[in-house]
């Protein structure tokens, strides 16, 4: 839920863990947890598990403010695991990294571009989106250059239509 305080945006939510993914999307189940730890602990990216409260100030566990200021993204725990869990992922890590400007962690970039062929379980729309999103970011050639095989994935004729081969990677041509 996201509620409207002092003209900013807050999102409020229950503790929850998510159980097994088996469509590389959504969890078979969700249980509420006890703790903001578990919750965060289910999180993609270690900038997106940090919370706040009065009481506590900034609840980090996994270094998301530090990945921030570095300008990184790197997944929370396993990155294997994380991109199993929701194929999606991959496509928002490249979009925060066109947008934002982050680059992406080495371990977590290897496991995209291994898993690239998972973003065929996701719907064209959520593709969509994300595509969307991460063609209007600023670092988007650096993105396009560094992730081919997995842009290819979704857009497979865009290798062909920029001129992309291993022998010119560091060269784009006008479409």
């Amino acid at each position: 839920m996201c509620v409207v305080s002092d003209g900013n945006n807050v999102e409020i939510t229950t503790y929850r863990t998510d159980g097994e993914y088996k469509d590389f999307r959504h969890p078979e189940k969700v249980c509420f947890a006890r703790n903001i730890e578990d919750d965060l602990s289910r999180r993609d990216f270690t900038m997106n598990a940090i919370a706040y409260s009065e009481n506590c100030g900034f609840v980090d566990p996994f270094g998301g403010c530090e990945d921030i200021r570095n300008r990184i993204i790197r997944c929370v725990g396993d990155a294997k695991r994380r991109f199993e869990e929701d194929a999606l992922r991959i496509m928002r890590a490249l979009r925060f990294s066109s947008v934002l400007g982050f680059e992406i962690e080495e371990n977590a970039a290897e496991v995209i571009e291994a898993y690239r062929s998972y973003l065929n379980n996701i719907s064209k729309e959520r593709i969509f989106t994300e595509l969307s999103k991460m063609l209007c970011g600023e670092n988007i050639v650096s993105v396009l250059l560094k992730f081919p095989n997995v842009i290819s994935e979704v857009v497979p004729d865009l290798k062909k239509s920029i001129g992309f081969n291993q022998h010119n990677k560091h060269h784009v041509y006008d479409v």
